[in-house]
């Protein structure tokens, strides 16, 4: 179903039982798969000369709430899930089953791996690679230039099952290793190895990070 104030233009791929809210606008170039459901005051495929290619995908069964915003140039997988006002730039790929919570903003050329959650306030800089099955908590940052303002760019680097606690800002360029944990409020300018755990600001590895796993 369409809400009759939506603006959807008639060069898009609209899967079945696609649902678009009040005021939204799909411009061209943009499929949507079936069953997904997009809320109100969203604007999905904006244009930008930053994008290298003309289209968007957005998967099957996927949730977008309101005042959602999403560039042209993007892949993005089956199921993914949003709170309110997230934004998507160009040149991203983002996995299946993918979770953003309110105001998150992933800039451009950044990937996402499948299953993987973020809170709310999540800030995703240009270039990031993020694994699958990372839990990234409310207000992490994700930086890139190492000597702002300029246009030498590093993303950081988040390999599968990593947890980022909440308020954590990520410097530009570093590495964190699969099955890695960064503790809350952390400034992490050190590549963190597998499995460990670093704290602090600035962060240095603590410990083992299955110390932090409940004992049955």
């Amino acid at each position: 179903m369409i809400d009759s104030t939506a603006i959807v233009s008639k060069q898009t791929n609209i899967g079945n039982n696609v649902q678009i809210g009040a005021y939204s606008i799909i411009h061209d170039n943009v499929t949507i798969g079936e069953n997904t459901i997009i809320g109100a005051y969203c604007e999905i495929g904006i244009t930008t000369g930053l994008a290298k290619n003309s289209s968007l995908l957005i998967g099957a069964n996927s949730v977008i709430r309101s005042k959602a915003v999403i560039y042209i140039g993007s892949d993005i997988g089956a199921e993914l899930v949003t709170g309110h006002d997230i934004t998507i730039r160009e040149n991203s790929k983002i996995g299946n089953a993918v979770q953003l919570g309110n105001r998150t903003d992933v800039q451009g050329d950044c990937i996402v791996g499948n299953y993987t959650k973020m809170h709310a306030d999540v800030h995703i800089g240009k270039m990031s690679k993020i694994g699958n099955y990372c839990w990234l908590f409310p207000e992490v940052l994700l930086t890139n230039d190492p000597t702002p303002p300029s246009n030498d760019l590093f993303g950081v680097t988040i390999e599968d099952y990593v947890v980022v606690a909440a308020k954590s800002l990520l410097m530009p360029g570093i590495t964190l290793k699969k099955d890695s944990v960064i503790a809350a409020g952390s400034v992490v300018n050190i590549d963190v190895l597998e499995g460990k755990l670093a704290q602090g600001s600035p962060a240095k590895i603590i410990c083992n990070a299955n110390v932090l796993r409940l004992k049955t």
